[in-house]
């Protein structure tokens, strides 16, 4: 493909030589000749002397001349376009592998493609252009809508509604029973039924080895846009804005609402029945107990904000310091030796 064709398809003007053959993508150390790679971060700064790249994307504004460049407003994304027109993910023939087991009461669109040992129970809906991968488990009377990709061994349990465009990584469970019980007067638990569901919103993406729960009562809902990395925790009745972002590990209790356009670490932990205000950031590693207001930033255990975090973590480290320095002074004092005695 010509650096120019590359140009026309993003729609990003051009400097340099339109005709050279762009052959691949790499990253600015890596790239060899016939590489396009891109430039963002003034951190590299210095690859851009090195690189074997062919050609370049780059800020608007950002001087160079020394490789046909693309200039961008934001190159990264570009890049990643760019990576979906080289790379582009595969495409599958529609129909139901033989070994598949589909009830005979599902609604399954012709182009829709369903793997080996898939089993899909009574009165599923499914969309066009969804794929379902192998040894996935879909229960009864699930909704999923069209062009989803549902990954090997994903587990759905009845009563689920997906949007469009999902798309659930390997060992997802969706609609597994909430965490709730009763302690009985003997000390054994009773066992709440979890009669609710799980609503998964257009465009939402679940990493690998993630579990949403289902509801006691209601429904456990995902908001449109939403990315959950893998190995995250939702617990019952969660509810969690549009464009909400969580990093691995991360574990929300029951009944708490995130807001929109929340973005979280790894390993955030956030007790039940709280509410996270939209646009707010959250460390690696918090520990969150209390309600937090829209476009707070948050760190720490029990969480406060970063910059009061930021004030404790470089008091701490003087911690030892401060020690010898008291026990300094109560021996000048001769306290400390009175309270042996003592």
């Amino acid at each position: 493909m010509k650096l120019k064709e590359i140009s026309e398809i993003l729609s990003l003007p051009l400097e340099g030589d339109g005709e050279i053959e762009i052959k691949g993508i790499s990253s600015l150390d890596s790239a060899k000749e016939g590489d396009i790679s891109f430039f963002s971060d003034p951190k590299l700064k210095s690859l851009l002397d090195s690189t074997k790249a062919s050609a370049l994307i780059i800020p608007e504004d950002f001087p160079f001349n020394r490789l046909p460049v693309l200039r961008a407003k934001n190159p990264y994304l570009e890049f990643a376009k760019l990576m979906a027109i080289f790379y582009p993910p595969p495409k599958f023939r529609p129909g139901i592998h033989p070994t598949a087991i589909v009830s005979e009461s599902s609604s399954i669109h012709p182009s829709v493609h369903i793997g080996a040992f898939v089993f899909i129970g009574e009165r599923v809906s499914i969309g066009e252009n969804t794929v379902i991968m192998p040894h996935t488990f879909i229960g009864d009377d699930v909704k999923i809508g069209s062009n989803c990709m549902i990954y090997p061994n994903v587990t759905i349990r009845e009563r689920v509604k997906i949007g469009e465009r999902v798309i659930i990584h390997s060992g997802a469970v969706i609609g597994s029973d909430g965490f709730g019980y009763l302690k009985k007067e003997d000390g054994s638990y009773f066992k709440i039924p979890q009669i609710g569901t799980v609503v998964i919103e257009d465009d939402v993406e679940i990493g690998a080895n993630t579990t949403v729960d289902r509801a006691t009562i209601g429904e456990t809902r995902i908001g449109r846009g939403t990315k959950l990395d893998n190995l995250i925790q939702i617990g019952h009745n969660v509810k969690i804005g549009e464009n909400t972002i969580m990093a691995a590990q991360t574990g929300i209790a029951g009944s708490t609402e995130i807001g929109k356009g929340v973005a979280m670490g790894g390993q955030v932990g956030i007790a039940d029945h709280l509410k996270i205000g939209d646009f707010t950031i959250i460390a690696a590693k918090t520990g969150v107990a209390s309600n937090i207001q829209p476009n707070s930033i948050i760190a720490g255990y029990p969480e406060m904000d970063m910059k009061v975090w930021r004030r404790v973590q470089v008091s701490l480290l003087r911690v030892p310091e401060l020690i010898r320095d008291v026990r300094e002074i109560k021996e000048r004092l001769g306290i400390e030796k009175k309270e042996n005695k003592e």
